[in-house]
């Protein structure tokens, strides 16, 4: 069919989002307010609004009553750097509750391109279809051909059938078989891939999306967003240079100095711009699993005793980066921490991928006791071809190694898999298997929780998740901010939302006065110190919530320059908002995907308590964070109050709403009468 949008030029926004009834083949167009958008601005925000008031309370997440949704931020394509992020987000079938998920790449300048703001899938087709937008036509395709082949080989093949103009969003084969913690792929190897949205994707037989869109959305004050956006670039361009911080004698030196007296300096923002523009994300891998702020052996190793330094280090930042054969970065990124990879050594040659992330090296390497880089290299290929994230896939080979240590698991289960604590070979034959869904990884394709369930015998205490969601690399007993996001965010076990780190690089108390510095986070006893902790990591959240409704990237606002958020904002739009104005839509938007889950029946302080080993319950005997518990009650009760959330069940209080304008999400959660 042909799109007729009614672009609202200079605005930065199109004011258009396109549903389409994959049961049916039926679009329908839907026009959005201005009101709506000052409220809710785009990206996240625009999806949390959309699906609250479209998702019937109790569909299945697997089922054609669930919606999938893909948005696109308020400042993407506005001519704003680090603004190129887009967000997925459905009902997560890890949690049964909300979920979403943050890709870059792309795919995001190119959806709003077509004139629209969103677009977002209802029910579910009887055979595989993609579908096809570029601002003047909506098709949807057959796609049969295309199920089965893995992600990678889609992108390209819908790239060569479309043009090199357009962009993909695919699925793998396990997201065609519905892998609980499947993602969704664009640009050949960045991801969507938390929140299991791949297997929503999967579940509606929708192989891929495809956007090739010109249209712009237009600016209310061209002149004055193209100062500021070159204000900033010259900022963030003329910190001082700190490339030599990462020698193997100072990182040596570092390891030593964090397990022995631990001490904890602010995270300074050039440092960490000049190793993402370096190295990308793996930049600190090494040190990381040094310090404890990796988890090792399923959580309950020590990094500089199980993982040492002569260990980490084969698959730290120098050792990845020797196989990088070109800068990927993505739309409107000045840093470009991506890369591409080339392998020509070793048992696994791979031509071309993405490089791994700090997420998957630390998953596939120390969480296993793996320090064989080139099996972390096939390890990635796999999961990007496959569709699966990263994350949850080596937290699920971690659970199936300690079971088969503990004798739960047997040859006979693995298929003659050597399941073991850096076995490289039988994790990429148990990897296989998760994506084919044979034999135990059928099992564990239902992730982690279901997966003990199935097993039984004990077999949970081995199972560390949250709510459901394996957890990510970053140790809350190292970085105690971690914990009650963790246990209390909407989609659980996100470590992208708030920490104690996050406070340090995006300094937000200069700009907003809801969120007052933790003083005094250098000592080890400060650090572990968990009352009051709320309000500054309250506000965290809020502001991780404000950059996910307008595309901009968690990095981006974190390697220094002090972004013109607002500045932005209003030169986009014409509007006239301040630094608060903007947190307080981001704590709208953190307050709805939490009334989402109430709606569910889902309380996180009951549902979403993280596994033990996360908070050290039992405590660590040995390394930075021996004898280490974090009263995780405290600090998720503290966070909780500080968004108006009640403390005893992390439900948003009717207060707590009605504060926030969302008088009518009130009256849902607490009917009269």
């Amino acid at each position: 069919m042909t799109l007729q949008t009614d672009s609202r030029t200079g605005r930065g926004y199109h004011g258009e989002i396109l549903h389409v009834d994959l049961s049916s083949g039926r679009t329908e167009f839907e026009s959005l307010s201005d009101d709506f958008y000052r409220r809710w601005l785009g990206g996240l925000g625009l999806g949390v609004k959309v699906l609250w008031d479209r998702i019937q309370p109790g569909a299945d997440p697997l089922g054609p009553g669930n919606v999938l949704g893909f948005v696109t931020g308020l400042l993407t394509d506005t001519g704003t750097l680090f603004s190129g992020r887009f967000m997925v987000v459905g009902k997560s079938p890890l949690t049964g509750g909300w979920g979403d998920s943050n890709c870059g790449g792309y795919f995001s300048p190119f959806l709003k391109k077509c004139g629209l703001d969103g677009l977002f899938f209802h029910g579910a087709s009887e055979s595989p279809v993609y579908v096809f937008l570029d601002g003047e036509r909506v098709e949807v395709h057959e796609a049969s051909d295309l199920w089965g082949l893995d992600a990678v080989e889609t992108d390209r093949a819908l790239k060569a059938r479309h043009g090199r103009s357009a962009q993909v969003a695919c699925i793998g084969p396990a997201g065609e078989k519905q892998c609980r913690f499947a993602g969704i792929l664009t640009d050949g190897g960045r991801y969507a891939g938390r929140s299991g949205l791949g297997a929503v994707m999967g579940s509606k037989h929708l192989k891929a999306v495809v956007v090739a869109g010109r249209k712009k959305a237009g600016l209310a004050d061209r002149e004055e967003m193209g100062r500021l956006t070159r204000a900033f670039r010259r900022r963030i361009e003329g910190g001082r240079g700190m490339r030599r911080l990462l020698g193997d004698r100072l990182l040596g030196f570092m390891g030593w100095l964090t397990r022995k007296n631990p001490i904890y300096t602010r995270q300074p923002a050039d440092l960490f711009r000049q190793v993402l523009g370096k190295y990308g994300t793996a930049g600190l891998t090494a040190l990381s699993a040094e310090s404890g702020d990796s988890p090792i052996r399923n959580w309950g190793g020590v990094g500089h005793l199980d993982f040492p330094l002569k260990r980490s280090q084969k698959i730290g930042a120098e050792a990845v980066i020797r196989y990088e054969v070109k800068k990927y970065g993505c739309y409107s990124c000045p840093v470009k921490c991506g890369g591409l990879v080339k392998v020509p050594d070793g048992p696994w040659p791979i031509e071309e991928m993405h490089k791994p992330e700090y997420e998957t090296v630390c998953g596939f390497g120390g969480l296993l006791l793996n320090d064989d880089l080139h099996s972390i290299f096939k390890l990635n290929d796999l999961v990007n071809r496959g569709g699966l994230d990263s994350i949850s896939c080596a937290g699920v080979v971690a659970f199936a190694i300690e079971c088969f240590e503990n004798g739960l698991l047997t040859l006979e289960d693995t298929g003659g898999l050597e399941l073991g604590w850096g076995r490289a070979e039988a994790v990429i034959g148990l990897v296989e298997m998760i994506i084919e869904r044979r034999g135990l990884g059928d099992v564990l394709a239902e992730g982690v929780r279901l997966a003990a369930e199935k097993i039984g015998r004990g077999s949970e205490r081995f199972a560390v998740h949250c709510g459901g969601v394996e957890a990510p690399m970053h140790d809350p007993k190292f970085d105690p901010g971690f914990a009650p996001i963790y246990h209390c965010d909407p989609t659980p076990g996100r470590h992208t939302t708030a920490s104690y780190t996050y406070l340090d690089l995006q300094l937000l108390e200069k700009r907003y006065s809801r969120a007052p510095k933790i003083p005094g986070l250098t000592t080890f006893k400060q650090r572990h110190t968990y009352e009051n902790t709320g309000p500054a990591l309250a506000a965290c959240s809020a502001f991780k919530m404000l950059i996910d409704g307008l595309g901009l990237c968690l990095f981006g606002v974190s390697v220094g320059g002090d972004m013109p958020i607002a500045g932005w904002v209003n030169a986009a739009t014409g509007w006239d908002l301040t630094d608060e104005d903007c947190l307080t839509a981001g704590e709208r938007i953190m307050a709805l995907r939490q009334a989402f889950n109430a709606r569910e029946g889902l309380e996180p302080v009951r549902d979403f308590k993280p596994h033990g080993r996360i908070y050290g319950r039992p405590a660590l005997e040995k390394g930075p964070a021996r004898h280490v518990t974090i009263d995780i009650e405290t600090m998720a009760g503290s966070y909780c109050e500080a968004l108006g959330w009640d403390p005893r069940t992390g439900r948003p209080t009717r207060d707590g709403l009605e504060r926030l304008g969302l008088s009518d999400v009130a009256e849902v959660l607490y009917p009269a009468g």
